[in-house]
């Protein structure tokens, strides 16, 4: 549990304390968060609930050639991957590359946030320990979202739907925050509507019409369930509701106002989705999606309730409720036996 106590801790207690530092500075400590999570990620070993389904993905190219692994998995997850066994890299090259993009695009969207620290612990106990450390292509998928959502805030409705379309390429669920784009659009709604709508047609055949009956039978007919499915999508609940009750105070210009609007909205009525879906894992893996906005609220959430020595007491609030969700997973969670302990593959015998 010290890795990952580790990577939560410091940047939490960082996130107290305001220190100036010059432009080089700063960004030699960014890289130096960047290097460590991308190693941690990608040199895991036996951690993470699908780890020997990797290993099986991995594994596969033996037998196939570069475009039959094309298209039996996510395009760029089996290219990836077929680079990766044959040049002899093993599972830690591919994970290697996915800790690098998923952790690149954290960093790009906590540097976007007032308070970026808070919003980095803010990712570790669920977004980097279980997601980034777990799912590996949805992970890669979030890190490429992570540089969508800031382009979309910027109004660059063009640099979205192409970062969307590379992380389908990893993980095809991710077509489905295509709609975001016209939803929060400000400026020619009907224009932008009527291309991103026929963008996300595009999208589904290219990406999900050969995968829906699989995804169906397989999440949906299939009734999985996610254990702690409804605490994850009541976790992206609280900040949304928080976010909607206090819009104004958050001060900001009205296409980032939409944007957080509309995934607010969307986050709050997963709560009855989840309740009536026959598959609560279908439900929970669309949800993942939509953890930015947990960094996004609550590291703003400071100087958006208060002023003065009470952001302070906001801050600690935050940390302290994410130090529990670390501590409970950690615990009392059905899984996490899969990440414990954490093993690092230099460092093992293999």
């Amino acid at each position: 549990m010290f890795v990952y106590w580790s990577i939560f801790l410091l940047p939490a207690w960082a996130s107290f304390f305001r220190v100036r530092s010059t432009r080089a500075a700063a960004l030699f400590g960014w890289a130096a968060t960047w290097l460590t999570l991308t190693l941690l990620i990608g040199f895991r070993h036996e951690v993470g609930a699908d780890w020997f389904n990797y290993i099986g993905h991995y594994e596969l190219n033996y037998y196939l050639s570069f475009w039959e692994a094309v298209q039996r998995f996510d395009p760029a997850h089996a290219a990836i991957n077929a680079l990766a066994y044959r040049m002899d890299w093993g599972v830690y090259g591919a994970n290697l590359v996915y800790g690098a993009i998923f952790s690149l695009g954290l960093i790009a969207f906590c540097r976007a946030q007032p308070r970026p620290l808070l919003a980095l612990a803010v990712a570790v106990p669920y977004l980097v320990v279980v997601v980034a450390m777990g799912y590996s292509r949805q992970g890669v998928a979030i890190g490429l979202a992570f540089f969508a959502l800031l382009a979309l805030a910027e109004r660059n409705t063009v640099k979205f739907v192409v970062f969307v379309g590379i992380a389908a390429l990893f993980h095809k669920s991710a077509v489905l925050l295509i709609p975001i784009a016209a939803l929060a659009s400000t400026k020619n709604r009907l224009w932008t509507a009527a291309w991103v709508g026929a963008t996300g047609v595009l999208f589904y055949f290219l990406y999900l019409q050969e995968a829906a009956d699989t995804l169906i039978s397989g999440y949906v007919e299939a009734k999985r369930d996610s254990g702690g499915g409804a605490i994850r999508v009541v976790m992206n609940a609280i900040p949304a509701l928080l976010f909607l009750l206090n819009r104004k105070r958050f001060r900001l210009e009205q296409a980032e106002l939409s944007l957080w609007t509309w995934i607010s909205l969307i986050a709050v009525a997963f709560l009855p989705v989840f309740v009536l879906s026959p598959s609560s894992t279908a439900v929970d893996r669309v949800a993942l999606y939509f953890i930015p906005l947990q960094l996004y609220v609550f590291s703003r959430l400071p100087d958006a309730l208060w002023r003065g020595r009470h952001r302070l007491a906001v801050s600690g609030g935050v940390v302290a409720y994410y130090g529990l969700v670390m501590f409970v997973w950690l615990n009392l969670g059905s899984h996490s036996k899969y990440w414990l302990p954490y093993q690092f593959y230099p460092l093992v015998d293999v």
